[in-house]
Formats: structure tokens, C-alpha cells, sequence
């Protein structure tokens, strides 16, 4: 038999791509549904995180506390991220997507709480904090593997790509800047700051229960939007 040679395997330039369908397939009947879901738990999950990352030294400060203590408060937190990250990411892989988001929104609550109310516990307050701090960390600051896989496979391959960045990005308008902006005059404020993130993570962790679906193991079909507006 005769050698293959550059001829018989061709350029490459002959290879027929998949027509991709419309940016509007997002939106479509079908498709609408899963492109909500994907996006609002982003915001949720983005909420906390981004009045954390920006505003907790500021609020700590504005609560009462030293600038020290705020700053190393702050430090505390992403720590407890990185193991965090490493647990949510094995997790979902067991339990799926949608049950790990569910699972560090509702665990992230009492460390919410105890950071709430930290201030009125005297002298055990900077310990209060500190499991607050680390409760927090591990569970809704952790959980954006899980977060960022679900929002993925909301999607079918061929919407993939354009339905992650969207969605990610159409969440962090809100989650990112128009939140902490608001926010920022309520710093000073225990109940308000940390209390509007307990109502958030806790909308957060119904929102996969009651209206999305788990992905784990699952190939996502596009079924009803792609033949209408191909």
C-alpha cells in the first residue's frame, strides 16, 4: 500500500463547519428558561462575592471595626476560598451542579448571620467574625466552579460560547456595579449589608430547585428554538 502523502490528507480548508445559530437562540422559546436560570444564579452567587471582595473592608471599618482587624478579616475569607473551591469543584462532581450551588447558598447564611451580628457579642466578637468569615468563604465564595459549569450547560454546544460570556458578563452589570454602587452608602449599616446579602444567597439557592435542572452527566439538546430560527 502506498504511503498517505500531504495531497491525500488535504489542507484542511475543505473541512464543512455547522452553521451556528443566531445570537437571539438565547432568547428563544426553549431556550429562554435555562438562559434565565444560568444568569440569576451567577448574579446571586457574583453579589456576595463582589460586595465581599469590594466593600467588606470598608464596611468592617465603617461597623466599628479596626482597619487591622478589616483587612484581616478580609484576608481570612479568600483563604477559606481555596480550599473551598477545591471541596465545591470535587462536590459537583458527585452531587451535581445544581445541588452544590443550592447546598453553599444555604450554608453560606449562618456565616452571613454571624457576621451580621458579630458586633454585639463584646469581647467574643472578633471570634465571631472569624467563623463567620471562614464559614462564608468556604461555601457561596467557593462555589463559582459550580456556578460557571451550570451557566455553561444551560446551553447546547453550538450556543455554548456566546450563552457563558452573555450570561456572565449580563450578570456582572448587576452583581459587580450596580449592587456595591448602591451598596456603598450602606456599609455602616450590619443589617443592611449583610442582611441584603442573606436574602440574595437565599433567593440564590431556590432558584436552581424550583426552576432549573441538573446537568451532571447530561448532553444538553437544543430541541424547539434552533429549527424555528434557523
Amino acid at each position: 500500500m502506498a504511503p498517505l502523502t500531504v495531497t491525500d490528507l488535504g489542507t484542511g480548508d475543505e473541512r464543512s463547519y455547522e452553521k451556528l445559530p443566531p445570537f437571539m437562540a438565547l432568547f428563544a422559546r426553549g431556550q429562554l428558561r435555562w438562559t434565565t436560570v444560568g444568569i440569576l444564579c451567577g448574579i446571586c452567587g457574583g453579589t456576595a462575592y463582589y460586595l465581599i471582595a469590594i466593600l467588606l473592608p470598608k464596611a468592617l471599618v465603617d461597623q466599628g471595626a479596626a482597619v487591622s482587624l478589616s483587612f484581616g478579616l478580609s484576608t481570612i475569607i479568600f483563604a477559606a476560598s481555596i480550599p473551598g473551591k477545591l471541596f465545591n469543584g470535587f462536590i459537583m462532581e458527585i452531587i451535581g451542579r445544581r445541588w452544590t450551588i443550592t447546598g453553599a447558598f444555604v450554608l453560606a447564611i449562618p456565616g452571613l448571620l454571624l457576621m451580621m451580628t458579630a458586633h454585639r457579642m463584646g469581647p467574643a466578637a472578633t471570634n465571631v467574625f472569624v467563623v463567620g468569615t471562614v464559614i462564608t468563604g468556604f461555601t457561596v465564595l467557593s462555589c463559582f466552579p459550580a456556578v460557571r459549569m451550570y451557566l455553561s450547560e444551560q446551553f447546547p454546544t453550538a450556543l455554548r460560547g456566546r450563552g457563558h460570556f452573555f450570561g456572565e458578563s449580563f450578570g456582572r452589570i448587576f452583581a459587580g456595579v450596580i449592587v456595591p454602587f448602591l451598596m456603598a452608602e450602606h456599609t455602616g449599616s450590619p443589617t443592611i449589608f449583610f442582611g441584603t446579602m442573606v436574602a440574595v444567597v437565599a433567593i440564590g439557592a431556590l432558584i436552581p430547585v424550583l426552576f432549573g435542572r441538573e446537568t451532571l452527566g447530561q448532553l444538553e439538546t437544543f430541541t424547539e428554538a434552533l429549527p424555528e430560527l434557523a
